[in-house]
């Protein structure tokens, strides 16, 4: 994937960012983790057993439902590319109020059912679902007695799915949640971005929505569909601090085990919600989640047919689960209200492949490395080290850094059992020796035992077989400011990086780094810029390359030289651009390839 970003070009992105959630007062994502902050940062311990369906499932189900879904991003013959439940947005189609709720009239999903949505998300390994009861554009997905946009009283469909996907979840077993756009309503007077009068001519504000539709919902959501798992609010924006509090009470005295997510605001939430699409390269301290898409849009969108595979589906559910997270996937029903097959496929054979390793995903702890390594990723589970090999060897080995434990035991996952592999420690290096013929087809699964409490240095270090590309977040800035970053290329389709950025002359970006194997390493750079930069990478034993490459507004990996190592042991790299136009230089990652496997 290639990534776009320049200090210009960011500037734009970001006065786009800006007024797009000026207009929809949407202050989730990064301004969530930002406001969350390491004092409020929020435990299992904190939360007792109400997280305990939230922090050992690990994995759950998204569902963006509505009215939406019927218009599928194509409207008065135009097609809108991006997420599709912003279709009625004045930055989208900007259809109006009146036209919007009268498409309520075409919207009748004959084909929903909701033990088949059930099953799917059991089949996946998905723990709890959560389904939008009302997004922004304030269409209600049940049988709201407060307000007639509703699924029941708006629609040919004449009945409420979300009883049925209630009882289906718990006939299965599955937790069940809302998802519920509190801050933002497009079509009630007084909700965010909705109507400013009233049905009686009567200017209102946010306080009217908030009395007249909001409050009474939630209440309804939360008293009339039996126990249910969370209450997943979203985009507070500026919202009151008053507001959200009477929500939060709301939830506490009618579902007291009920988690509500981070995006309801104000610190209120039982955990981080981190931004749409956004899987961290560090590990994540307390509980916290992240929510994805199995395609490009959250809700149905006619033309979308970019969907993760199985194995795409697994690594980022693994991954999610070794820094520390849980992860919630998206499905976006069809306009008769079934899920796309493409869809049912990939997370079916996700599903399959949890059956046969529960251990990587539920009551998972994170990979004590702090990071993914080169080859794939680690969880914890009873005390022993989970390695999930995203790419087998090309050599027969993978190596594990930083590993201060004596090994008890090692062993291959091959059909049901395990298979004692070779390991062989190097100091606190360990090398595996793997079978040429990789036994899954998606990922495969080596079970590590250690003598007493598993201890490793997290330091970054060159892998010997495999390239190594360590991020930006794992440097420190010296004359250069290291940042979080984020921006959308499709509408609502965000990237999330960290970038070294606003260069001094003589500034400099610098990894510590652990060395196995001295020699040689390709190095290159992944970075934006403008025109031509000249860059400098050196290490502390001395050796440097310099080199002028091309830069563009979009990030793309540009090739720099060989650099020497010539000892094992610790080191520091450190990156400089030396000439060019430095303001406007910013880098993601560095990539080191051993010589001896570059083509």
């Amino acid at each position: 994937m290639k990534y776009m970003i320049n200090l210009k070009y960011l500037l734009t992105v970001l006065s786009f960012t800006a007024a797009l959630h000026l207009a929809a007062q949407d202050k989730t994502s990064e301004s969530m983790d930002e406001m969350w902050g390491e004092q409020n940062r929020v435990t299992r311990a904190d939360k007792g057993d109400m997280a305990a369906l939230f922090d050992d499932g690990n994995y759950s189900m998204f569902i963006h439902w509505g009215l939406y879904s019927n218009i599928a991003n194509k409207w008065n013959d135009t097609t809108y590319y991006g997420i599709s439940e912003w279709i009625m947005s004045p930055r989208r189609a900007g259809i109006s109020v009146d036209q919007y709720m009268a498409e309520a009239k075409n919207f009748d999903p004959v084909n929903f059912d909701a033990m088949a949505i059930a099953k799917l998300a059991s089949d996946a390994g998905m723990k709890y679902i959560v389904v939008t009861s009302k997004h922004h554009d304030g269409f209600a997905m049940y049988d709201s007695k407060s307000n007639d946009f509703n699924i029941v009283k708006a629609t040919p469909f004449g009945r409420d799915p979300m009883k049925e996907l209630a009882q289906a979840c718990e006939e299965l077993g599955l937790g069940f949640g809302f998802y519920y756009s509190h801050n933002q309503d497009w079509t009630f007077p007084g909700g965010n971005g909705g109507p400013k009068v009233s049905e009686k001519g009567e200017e209102v504000g946010f306080d009217y929505y908030f009395r007249e539709k909001c409050l009474p919902q939630v209440e309804e959501i939360t008293t009339q569909y039996g126990d249910i798992a969370m209450v997943w609010f979203d985009t507070p924006g500026n919202m009151e601090k008053k507001y959200v509090e009477e929500l939060v009470n709301v939830v506490r005295k009618n579902q007291p085990n009920a988690m509500i997510s981070g995006r309801a605001g104000h610190n209120l939430g039982d955990y981080l919600s981190l931004g749409d699409m956004n899987i961290p390269v560090k590990n994540v301290p307390g509980l916290w989640e992240t929510v994805d898409v199995t395609n490009d849009s959250w809700g149905y969108a006619w033309y979308d047919e970019n969907w993760k595979s199985p194995k795409r589906i697994l690594k980022s559910a693994i991954s999610t689960v070794a820094r520390g997270g849980t992860y919630m996937l998206n499905v976006g029903p069809k306009p008769d209200g079934t899920i796309p097959d493409e869809a049912q496929y990939s997370l079916r054979a996700a599903g399959e492949w949890i059956k046969s390793y529960p251990q990587m995903i539920y009551a998972a702890n994170p990979s004590p490395w702090g990071r993914a390594l080169p080859w794939g990723d680690a969880t914890v589970s009873n005390g022993k080290l989970n390695l999930a090999i995203y790419e087998w060897p090309l050599d027969g080995e993978i190596v594990m850094p930083g590993l201060n434990n004596i090994i008890k035991s090692a062993g291959l996952w091959v059909n049901g059992t395990l298979h004692p592999v070779k390991t062989v420690k190097n100091g606190t290096w360990t090398s595996i020796t793997l079978p040429a013929k990789r036994p899954e087809k998606l990922i495969s699964i080596v079970e590590i035992e250690v003598e007493g409490k598993l201890s490793v240095d997290q330091s970054p270090s060159l892998d010997p077989f495999y390239p190594t590309a360590l991020s930006a977040a794992f440097a420190s800035g010296d004359g250069a400011i290291i940042k979080e970053t984020r921006w959308m290329e499709k509408f609502g389709e965000w990237k999330h990086i960290s970038q070294a950025q606003d260069f001094a002359d003589g500034g400099k970006v610098l990894w510590e780094v652990e060395v196995l194997e001295p020699g040689y390493y390709q190095v290159d750079l992944n970075y934006a810029g403008d025109s031509r930069l000249v860059w400098r990478v050196s290490n502390s034993e001395g050796d440097f390359i310099q080199n002028e490459q091309n830069a563009s507004h979009v990030y793309h990996y540009y090739e720099m030289g060989l650099l020497n190592f010539e000892k094992a042991g610790k080191h520091t790299v450190s990156v400089e651009v030396k000439e060019g136009d430095i303001k406007s230089a910013s880098l993601k990652e560095i990539r080191f390839t051993p010589l001896s496997i570059l083509e």
